[in-house]
């Protein structure tokens, strides 16, 4: 399809890139719920299949080609940018300011009614470290005068997900987030989801913070509870010593792990935290006990 015939039908409409991801795909339900017609943006049609048959429009364009996104985006009533994630960035952080470039011009073309870009817990920090790719992208994007959300969730809780294999064949769950007893900031992606589909529905002008965890701050060791409740034996946590992490990142694969340990530096230390801080959080409702079932459903399945 041609730029001009996307920029003539996306206007009225609310478009979600990253729709074939968790989050992405829970702001797609949450709109779907509420009766909203919605354009999912993909990179591959294929995979866009599941979606258009839930009676979403689906239309291509790669996250790097912003004339396609800008196109896809035009004049819509709300877009929901989720940019790809790299977690193994060049010392740079070349590829944030890369997309910083293509979704600013995308936007500035598309000029949509309102934008919610997912961006992170600790995005105002000025220490380096993995989430300041975000710091980036939102500092390109102040830049322009739209209405513009910028929605920090905290810690995935799917990213449990990691330790599901090894919790149901060692009973063991490697923790980099140390000490075991710290409440750190978390929330589910399905809560993420639905408040970025309430922001696309709200009316405002200039550009807003919002922050969100879950209702309760989660230790490691819950990580482990929550895990040998759910599986019916016991499971320990093995704390990941902090002098392994570059040797086990490059056994990864990892070319440059420094700001994957700066950004869990920053967790275990406490200075990736909240700009408004927990009380000035939203709550999300999504339990640890809900999303660790859930993983483990999935993978028994």
């Amino acid at each position: 399809m041609k730029h001009s015939q996307l920029a003539q039908t996306a206007e009225g409409k609310y478009v979600v890139t990253g729709i074939t991801g968790q989050v992405g795909g829970a702001v797609a339900r949450a709109l779907l719920g509420a009766g909203l017609p919605v354009r999912g943006v993909v990179r591959d049609a294929g995979k866009g299949k599941l979606w258009q048959e839930r009676g979403c429009e689906i239309v291509m364009a790669a996250m790097d080609d912003p004339a396609a996104l800008g196109a896809a985006c035009h004049q819509a009533e709300g877009v929901f940018i989720l940019p790809p994630s790299v977690f193994d960035p060049a010392p740079d952080f070349a590829e944030a300011r890369a997309m910083a470039t293509v979704l600013k011009s995308a936007l500035a073309s598309a000029q949509p009614r309102r934008t919610v870009y997912l961006s992170t817990i600790g995005a105002q920090s000025p220490r380096s470290n993995l989430l300041s790719q975000h710091t980036l992208i939102e500092e390109a994007l102040r830049s322009l005068e739209l209405p513009i959300a910028f929605l920090r969730p905290a810690w995935f809780m799917e990213n449990c997900s990691w330790d599901v294999a090894p919790a149901m064949e060692k009973g063991i769950v490697p923790s980099f987030l140390q000490p075991l007893d710290r409440a750190f900031p978390m929330v589910a992606t399905a809560d993420i989801g639905r408040l970025g589909a309430e922001l696309l529905q709200e009316t405002w002008g200039g550009h807003r913070i919002v922050e969100l965890e879950a209702a309760a701050r989660v230790t490691p060791n819950q990580i482990a509870a929550e895990f040998a409740e759910a599986l019916g034996k016991p499971v320990r946590l093995e704390v990941v010593p902090r002098s392994a992490w570059p040797q086990i990142f490059a056994a990864q694969g990892m070319k440059n792990p420094a700001p994957r340990i700066a950004m869990l530096e920053g967790f275990n230390a406490g200075w990736i935290e909240f700009e408004q801080g927990q009380a000035g959080s939203r709550k999300g409702t999504t339990t640890l006990h809900t999303v660790i079932h859930e993983l483990i459903r999935r993978a028994s399945s």
